[in-house]
């Protein structure tokens, strides 16, 4: 907990220390991303009739893997899982021009650039480095999208497997949705978790696809803990900012029926917020990043030490 309160504070201390640079970075690449995704998650006729066909195409396919689709939780899993493919694929343009182009930028900057002076990174610079990200995204979207099937598959099995032992029962299905529904959780967490360092990993070591999330599992492994903890504070000021669109912008107009310019100007103050956060998230993944290459460099050199004192022993 101590590490990942001091990697907290170091974030936010560069956050502040390249200020200017940082919010003009989500000012001009992250704010098309988020703002997409905010719109994404508003209600218009397009986007219900789109989430309703994707809603009925999960439901058919839950159905036929005999899925418990009669429990009280599926109907919130399938709504959650349209909506989640919906905005996927409506952001899918500009996360992978601007908010690549901007993690790219964070991370030439945090890990790249001087602790004495965070000048805005050259473009050619950003490129170089958004070449080494891309496929590593599109790779951790496959992965992503692996853990969500390899655990669907597992809830599908433990629940035709209660079926056939006579646990079909309402409490017990409820008890095994639960049980899933930790699972989900705990599986999507630790993946989100990997493919945000290996997005680090792979522009400052030039790798890409699956080899920047070998390595990241490589320095994860031991500080999951920590990596859960700083990932708590981001998601939940994300999430909260996509709350307070909903409440303030989407409510407001569907009491309203129009669309003012307070309303206008509010929307884009909270999407500018929401970027805000999506780069400061990338900062703590750099500083973690940095934090486990000092305890790996640490660890190898008092082993290389303790090796090296060794060596005269074994000799005699």
């Amino acid at each position: 907990m101590g590490v990942a309160i001091r990697i907290m504070r170091r974030s936010i201390g560069a956050f502040f220390h390249g200020y200017h640079c940082f919010t003009s970075i989500a000012a001009l690449l992250i704010f098309p991303a988020s703002a997409s995704l905010l719109l994404s998650q508003a209600p218009t006729p397009y986007s219900t009739t789109v989430l309703e066909t994707i809603s009925c195409r999960l439901r058919s396919l839950f159905q036929a893997a005999r899925f418990p689709v009669t429990s009280t939780f599926f109907p919130l899993l399938n709504v959650k899982l349209a909506q989640t493919a919906f905005s996927f694929g409506f952001t899918l343009p500009f996360v992978l021009t601007f908010l690549l182009l901007a993690k790219a930028s964070i991370i030439h900057i945090v890990c790249g650039g001087t602790p004495s002076k965070r000048a805005p990174p050259r473009l050619s610079s950003s490129l170089r480095l958004y070449r080494s990200i891309l496929p590593t995204h599109l790779f951790n979207s496959f992965l992503v999208l692996s853990v969500n099937a390899s655990v669907f598959a597992f809830s599908s099995v433990v629940s035709n497997a209660a079926d056939v032992l006579g646990l079909s029962t309402s409490n017990s299905m409820l008890v095994l949705s639960a049980a899933g529904a930790v699972l989900y959780s705990v599986a999507v967490a630790n993946t989100t978790v990997i493919c945000g360092l290996a997005i680090v990993v792979s522009a400052t070591d030039n790798c890409c696809g699956c080899i920047p999330v070998l390595k990241a599992c490589m320095l994860i492994r031991g500080r999951v803990k920590t990596a859960l903890v700083l990932a708590l504070p981001a998601n939940l000021g994300v999430a909260a900012a996509e709350a307070l669109f909903q409440y303030r912008v989407v409510r407001q107009y569907d009491l309203s029926g129009k669309l003012n310019s307070s309303l206008l100007w509010e929307a884009l103050y909270i999407s500018y917020v929401h970027a805000l956060l999506v780069a400061l998230e990338v900062i703590m993944n750099c500083m973690f990043f940095k934090s486990c290459q000092t305890d790996c460099c640490s660890n190898w050199k008092n082993g290389y030490g303790h090796h090296e004192k060794l060596e005269p022993e074994e000799s005699l």
